[in-house]
């Protein structure tokens, strides 16, 4: 029995051990000349996440610049061609070679002020919203009046609304082709009702619009929240925030690239 019970023990704290494990935060601290900042990885989103570890356990970051900086807005990096760059360099366009597939973890993860996110290729030719393979941003943004919210909550759900009525539309595409070479307005108007009501239908059902969590961080701390379900949130600043205030105020050229280099290293954080 003794045997047994030991046996219990040692299981047990095998489990404890293991949760423990899974429970750690991936940290990374990322050293600039203008002071550190320390990043929390969301596990959420496993695929930015672990392409993050990889460039930096690679040391891909080390020695480039936060190449893009806009006051009130974010501080922008991971251009491999802004490591030693020149002065009139164009920068913003390179990459690993590869993009990553969104992971939107909408609405829990957002643009708060201090939110890690990724950069990407506009929708005209990126309609999927993949992200750059190592360029990201770290949110800076504006604190935000209940008006302003109001807006921004209900031009959310406008875009909601048109996301699914796009999606109907393409799976009806035969059936709208067919109605327009008959000239068929009648048909067209009806399937057209039938569409914005099954949009309004399905809104219903998994609304989409500012929660009170988001509101709550927009009024009080700022962001940028018509990035939202735009660009994928990956990770959050726990340490040096006052960094990234520094540097989203330095002096820019045109182009938004800061007038003395902003330069970085970066390093997995034993937590």
């Amino acid at each position: 029995m003794k045997t047994n019970y030991f046996i219990f023990i040692l299981l047990l704290m095998s489990c404890i051990t293991a949760n423990a494990e899974n429970e750690k935060e991936t940290l990374v601290l990322i050293e600039t000349s203008m002071g550190d900042i320390t990043i929390k990885l969301y596990d959420e989103t496993p695929l930015h996440r672990d392409n993050f570890i990889k460039l930096v356990k690679t040391e891909f970051f080390d020695r480039l610049q936060f190449h893009r900086v806009i006051k009130g807005f974010m501080i922008q990096g991971g251009d491999p061609e802004s490591k030693n760059a020149s002065e009139d360099a164009r920068l913003g366009s390179g990459g690993p070679g590869y993009t990553i597939p969104a992971e939107f973890v909408y609405p829990k993860y957002f643009h708060k002020r201090g939110a890690l996110s990724a950069a990407r290729q506009s929708d005209q030719v990126n309609p999927k919203k993949e992200s750059s393979g190592s360029q990201f941003y770290i949110v800076w943004g504006t604190v935000q009046s209940d008006a302003q919210l109001d807006k921004i909550s209900q031009t959310v759900e406008n875009n909601e609304k048109q996301r699914i009525f796009n999606q109907l539309v393409y799976k009806r595409q035969d059936t709208i082709r067919s109605l327009q070479q008959k000239q068929d307005t009648a048909g067209l108007q009806s399937l057209q009702d039938e569409l914005i009501s099954l949009t309004e239908s399905q809104f219903s059902e998994h609304p989409v619009r500012l929660t009170s969590e988001q509101r709550e961080a927009y009024r009080s701390i700022g962001g940028t929240p018509f990035l939202d379900n735009e660009y994928t949130v990956f990770g959050e600043v726990v340490e040096g925030l006052d960094v990234v205030e520094q540097i989203q105020a330095v002096e820019t050229n045109p182009g938004d690239r800061p007038k003395t280099p902003v330069i970085m290293k970066m390093k997995i954080k034993e937590n």
